[in-house]
Formats: structure tokens, sequence, C-alpha cells
């Protein structure tokens, strides 16, 4: 019996392939262990948001030629469809497999056998029209649930539509009975993921479905207790998917909305579908109807042309925007890209000086949230993190919580006060076993 271990850079959505490519090996007799147990095979599935995701890819093998020597390395995702050659390149790399053939690896790389030079398999983008069902299976309490992959959008800084293809999606059917499954097999809570989530319904180039109606159908789902939103575009947050998020008892009040810039001018540059106005619109709306609900925010810093001006109008727009957290990226460049060409280029260090600003902008952001959250009672359901002889968990609104250890509490929803915030920054419950007894 082979041994098979993988690594997985990047996002949630490839987390869940990566889990399900796992399984597939699994069914064919394999055996999946740690990356550190002298695999026969490594799988890494790579991201290329960013420049550092390439490096880190460089390293992952290093350490995986270390480890074992004598393993078949195998490089999948957006970093092995953008730059194949690129990868073959790097020493002990066996083979680099494209958006279009990940999913096909056991059968073409025909028992992973050392060939003299490394294989290729990588088509053009165009090819990649498949629709693979995905999800994670690593965290009992929670799991990535993929429903849609690709992107039709052009944002001039991003490289997503051309290492993973077109925007498709799903059916609702397939869907439905994966979260099924994956709620029979004890999971509690869902995060619904994809490239652009929201634009879920796209199947052979037409458009099928909305994403309201899947978020329906999956409300009807009694075996989840929990479906959380990963990511939606704010130009695809209407008003009916906001309020019925607000009247749901199975959709969680937290929306993560990427909004990448607080200019319109930089909007503009980066050709994002919606301005500034549209963007405090949703916010708005979804306080109004869910006071307590967590929003949080992706923005990028140093895009080209963005000046000390344009930065400021960014950091006093979420200074004063009622959100609850901020996911900072610094941009880089990517190649075949608009942004890339483009002039006026931010300096490194001016970069970092505004990432380090608005990440402590977002711990501010996030205290404030908390301190707003003290003295409710609300569900946490716990999971298998501890540490210091405590146990985490989240509310339904995403505040992360911390009680005393108890097996018992594992994978289990409870109803709570939370009543002040630890020195680590997570609320903690006073009276905990008594308040969690109930």
């Amino acid at each position: 019996m082979k041994k098979v271990a993988f690594y997985t850079l990047g996002c949630k959505l490839n987390f869940s392939e990566t889990s399900s490519i796992s399984r597939m090996f699994e069914e064919k007799g394999y055996a999946k262990v740690e990356f550190t147990d002298t695999p026969d095979i490594f799988i890494i599935n790579t991201c290329s948001v960013t420049e550092n995701a390439d490096k880190k890819c460089r390293k992952i093998v290093r350490e995986a030629r270390k480890i074992s020597p004598k393993a078949y390395i195998t490089i999948i995702g957006c970093y092995a469809q953008l730059k194949p050659k690129e990868i073959a390149e790097i020493p002990g790399v066996d083979a680099v497999l494209g958006a279009a053939e990940k999913f096909r690896l056991i059968e073409l790389l025909d028992g992973f056998v050392h060939t003299d030079e490394t294989k290729v398999l990588a088509s053009e983008i165009e090819a990649a029209t498949t629709f693979n069902n995905a999800y994670s299976i690593n965290d009992r309490t929670r799991t990535f649930l993929k429903v849609q992959d690709g992107c039709d959008y052009s944002c001039t800084f991003c490289t997503i539509p051309l290492a993973r293809g077109n925007s498709r999606s799903d059916t609702i059917e397939n869907i439905m009975q994966s979260a099924k499954e994956i709620g029979e097999s004890g999971v509690k809570e869902i995060v619904l993921t994809g490239v652009n989530t929201g634009d879920f319904g796209i199947r052979n180039g037409k458009r099928e479905d909305r994403f309201f109606d899947l978020v329906k159908a999956l409300d009807t789902i009694a075996s989840i207790d929990r479906f959380r939103i990963s990511s939606i575009e704010p130009n695809l947050l209407h008003d009916d998917i906001i309020d019925f998020v607000a009247n749901s008892s199975k959709f969680v009040p937290h929306f993560h909305i990427p909004l990448q810039s607080g200019s319109n001018r930089i909007l503009k540059l980066m050709k994002r579908r919606y301005l500034r106005e549209l963007y405090t619109a949703r916010v708005e709306k979804i306080k109004a109807t869910m006071p307590h609900c967590c929003i949080g925010v992706d923005v990028i810093v140093g895009f080209p042309g963005e000046t000390d001006e344009d930065f400021m109008e960014t950091y006093n727009y979420l200074n004063e925007l009622d959100i609850s957290y901020l996911h900072v990226f610094t941009y880089s460049e990517r190649s075949n890209t608009p942004a890339a060409e483009m002039e006026e280029v931010v300096p490194m260090k001016v970069r970092h000086e505004r990432s380090k600003m608005l990440r402590s902008l977002s711990e501010k952001k996030k205290r404030k949230f908390y301190e707003e959250n003290l003295d409710r009672t609300a569900e946490v359901l716990f999971e298998e993190d501890i540490s210091d002889g405590n146990m985490h968990g989240f509310t339904e609104n995403y505040v992360r919580v911390e009680a005393k250890y108890d097996p018992v509490l594992i994978n289990e929803t409870r109803l709570v006060r939370l009543k002040s915030i630890s020195p680590t920054g997570h609320v903690v419950i006073e009276e905990a076993e008594e308040v969690l007894a109930h």
C-alpha cells in the first residue's frame, strides 16, 4: 500500500479540493499519511494569488525531498496552471497538472513511477469547463463545501480567471446531496465556498439558477445546524439574501464582503463592479436587519497609482464603517495581468507601511465588535482547538470564545453568556461550567 501525503497552500476552496482528491486516493487503496511520515507520493496543491505563494511552493518541494528523497512529487493548483514549465524546472518535481487535469491525476500519472523528464499535463485554461464537486472533512465541526468555481470578472490585479477558467457551478440537487452526506457524518457547520460564490448558477455557459435559490434550498436541510457564506461580492449580495439570512435559523449572521479599496478612483482602475457607495449601502442594510452581524472585509494596499490621499481615503472610510475585521493584502505584481503593466508603482516599503496601518485598524475593529457583544447570550459551536487547558469555539456571528476544556463539548452547540475579553483577545464565558450546563 503506497503512502500519500498532501499539502495545501491558499484558500478554503483549495482545502476543499485537496480533501476530495485525498478521498479519491483512499478509495483506490492508498494510505493517507502526514507530510512527515515518509510518504511515497506528495501532492502539493498551490496558490498563486501572491508572489509569496510561489516561493512557498518551492520551499515545500525542498522539504518534501528532505523527508522522503525517493517520493514522487506532484504539483497541482493555480500556480501549476499559470506556470507549469517554471514548476517543472524545480528539482525533484515529477509531475505538474493543470486545472483541467488535477482531478484525474491518479488516472493520468499511472502508478506514480519516476521518469527521466517531469510530466507536464496542463491544458489551456479554456479546457477547464467541468465542475468537480469537493468538500473538506478535516474538521469535525466545520466543512468547506465548494459550490462554484472560476470567474467571469476581469479585475486588473487578479490571475484567478487565468488559473481556474470561466464561472461554473454544481447543481442545487448535487450540493444538497453533499450537504446531507456531510450532516450525516456529524458535521454541524458548512461554509459555502467558491472563487466567486455569489455568481453561483452558471452551467455550460448559461445561468440556470441564482445563489439565492441555493441559499433557500440549503436552509431546509435538517442535519446541518449552521450554514456560513465564506465570501460574496458586494454587487452580488442582494437585499433578498440579506433579508433571508436575517430570518433564517440555519444561515448565520456573518458576511465576508471584498472591498479592495475605499477610493472610487482605485476601484475603477481595478475594474471592480461597484463603487464605494454601493458597498456602504450593503453594510447599512445588513446592520439595519442584523445589528450584531459580523462583517469581514478584504482590502488591497499599494495598488499601482494609489497615492497617499487614496490610501487615507480608504483608511478613513473603513475607520468610520460599521465592520468587524479586515483581511489586508499587500499588492504584488502578477504576470499577465493589466495591473502589472501600470505605471506609478507604489514602493514596497510604502505598501508594507500601509498594510501595517490597516492591520492595526483591523485589531481595533475586532475588539470593538467583541465588546459590543459582551453580556449577550449566544450559541457557540465548540471545536477541537485546545491550548493552555482551554477550548475554543465560534458564535453564530463569528465571535471566538474560550472556555475550560471539556471533551463532552467538542462539536456541540451550547447557549452561553459572553462576559469579558481575555488577554489573548478571545471572549471569555464567565462561570463557564455553570453556564454551559443549561
